[in-house]
């Protein structure tokens, strides 16, 4: 009941005229800087974060949220229209919506998609006023070892789930780890990796991490592999959806969120997961099995929703928690960290304002989405048509500003190069971001957790698994890394006993 008071209270925040109009700003540049070619919604929300630097928290963080959502919906407009997917949450998206673009049925595949999105996202928000105050309770009794627990947790799940390769996973965390290391030590006062300069005592900040990694990584990476010839936007018509289309995507647009929200509030890689279970299991329950990978409507309509749940589940962990399980997460905590703020269990009670006003604009934001979007998609589609170098030399151009807006230092535009190649060279090797990310966010704050945890102990190193709810993180850490032979031992196996039962 308590929740319900405080959401209505949000609400009154959140449809404040001005409010309204930062919630309308952030699902168009969202969508509009989403639905370009390779630039997904963590993308967008590290290029606009230097914007919301005079604005206050709450406006700021109403913005991100329709940032967030925009984006994913435009993730999913490029890879239905283009078969580019924005990030990787979309690519499932271009399995069957590019074929059905092609066919002709571009326009139902984006009502599917619009739909998905808004049904994931109401379904999921929900969720997140029912749980996040509970989880919010039950972490005030976490303590040290359990809070590095948990983010070890984070590190071995988002490295081992990303990427091909184990090893291509943690190589990218232990570049995040690396950078999180450079500044004065919290505790000693010590310099570390600051080589003498006076500039970097302070750390790298995030920020310029963030749009290093993802904005200037990805045009030079662009950049070094632009093709001659674009690939030319389809044609959309006026989206919308027959009562056969209607009759066989209500389904899944109600069994994405039961699939999408779990996996986004757990530190599991995000969206990708969710949304190829959510592909396999509409393959299997539907009716039409002959049209998928050919443009089979459900294909479409069950990821998106399972989507947009995924990404309120990711709002539980990093409010709750200041846990970040996606990229968009991690930048927006690092927003949060930008205006003094801590997300954790103590959130919900020193800033009320501030988190029912942002959930209450989640509701706002996804009806704002789906009456903006749908009657749009034709416009959003004739975005597509920017050629690629000046689109991408813009992206460099705001990088560089929004870098150097956020500390006035020349230095500042230098180390934003050297990060950007960095992610240039992650790229060309195969190396996820995310787990970069993650590692400059929670790298330090899992050291002073550690000390912590260490100096509690006396130094014993059994003081880091002292506690029930460490010592079953840490069984879960140990069935994510052993997962792959115990896989193989169970495959061999009954492989065995089937070869003698023949």
């Amino acid at each position: 009941m308590d929740s319900l008071n405080n959401l209505l209270d949000g609400f009154g925040t959140a449809l404040t005229p001005l409010n309204l109009l930062w919630a309308a700003l952030g699902v168009l540049l969202g969508t509009a800087i989403g639905v370009l070619p390779g630039i997904g919604p963590a993308m967008a929300v590290a290029l606009l974060l230097p914007v919301t630097y005079g604005l206050d928290p709450t406006a700021a963080f109403i913005m991100f949220a329709g940032i967030y959502y925009g984006g994913m919906f435009g993730g999913s407009t490029t890879s239905i229209l283009l078969n580019t997917p924005g990030e990787s949450a979309a690519v499932i998206a271009a399995i069957e919506g590019n074929p059905m673009a092609k066919a002709g049925r571009g326009s139902q595949a984006l009502a599917a998609a619009a739909i998905g999105h808004f049904a994931g996202g109401i379904i999921g928000t929900v969720l997140l006023v029912a749980l996040a105050p509970t989880v919010a309770e039950l972490a005030v009794d976490i303590g040290a070892p359990d809070y590095f627990a948990i983010m070890v947790l984070a590190f071995v799940a988002v490295t081992s789930v990303l990427g091909s390769s184990r090893v291509r996973g943690f190589a990218s965390l232990l570049i995040g780890l690396t950078l999180g290391l450079v500044g004065l030590d919290q505790m000693t006062g010590q310099q570390r990796l600051t080589f003498g300069s006076l500039q970097l005592s302070d750390g790298i900040d995030v920020v310029i991490v963030a749009v290093g990694l993802f904005a200037i990584g990805e045009a030079l990476w662009v950049a070094a592999h632009l093709r001659r010839e674009q690939d030319r936007a389809i044609p959309v018509g006026r989206p919308w959806l027959g009562r056969d289309e209607l009759r066989r995507t209500w389904k899944p647009w109600l069994r994405g969120p039961a699939i999408g929200f779990p996996f986004g509030a757990i530190p599991a890689g995000g969206a990708e997961i969710p949304t190829f279970l959510s592909y396999i299991t509409e393959k299997r329950l539907s009716r039409h099995k002959k049209e998928f990978g050919k443009g089979a409507i459900e294909g479409v309509a069950g990821p998106e929703s399972a989507a947009s749940a995924s990404a309120a589940g990711t709002l539980v962990s990093m409010l709750t928690l200041g846990l970040p399980t996606t990229a968009v997460a991690a930048v927006m905590l690092a927003a949060f960290q930008q205006y003094g703020i801590q997300p954790g269990p103590l959130l919900f009670e020193r800033e009320p304002e501030l988190v029912w006003g942002l959930i209450a604009s989640l509701f706002v934001g996804m009806v704002m989405l789906l009456v903006l979007n749908l009657p749009l998609a034709p416009v959003w589609a004739k975005l597509l048509r920017i050629p690629r170098p000046y689109l991408y030399a813009g992206i460099l151009f705001f990088a560089a500003v929004g870098a150097y807006a956020v500390g006035g230092e020349a230095i500042d535009l230098v180390i934003l190069l050297i990060i950007g190649l960095i992610g240039l060279m992650m790229r060309r090797y195969g190396l996820p971001v995310l787990p970069a990310i993650i590692g400059v966010i929670l790298g330090p704050a899992a050291e002073q957790q550690l000390r912590r945890a260490l100096q509690i102990s006396d130094g014993s190193v059994t003081g880091l698994v002292n506690t029930p709810f460490s010592i079953t993180v840490y069984a879960v850490i140990a069935l994510l890394l052993l997962w792959p032979w115990l896989k193989k031992g169970l495959k061999s196996t009954v492989t065995r006993g089937s070869s003698r039962e023949t």
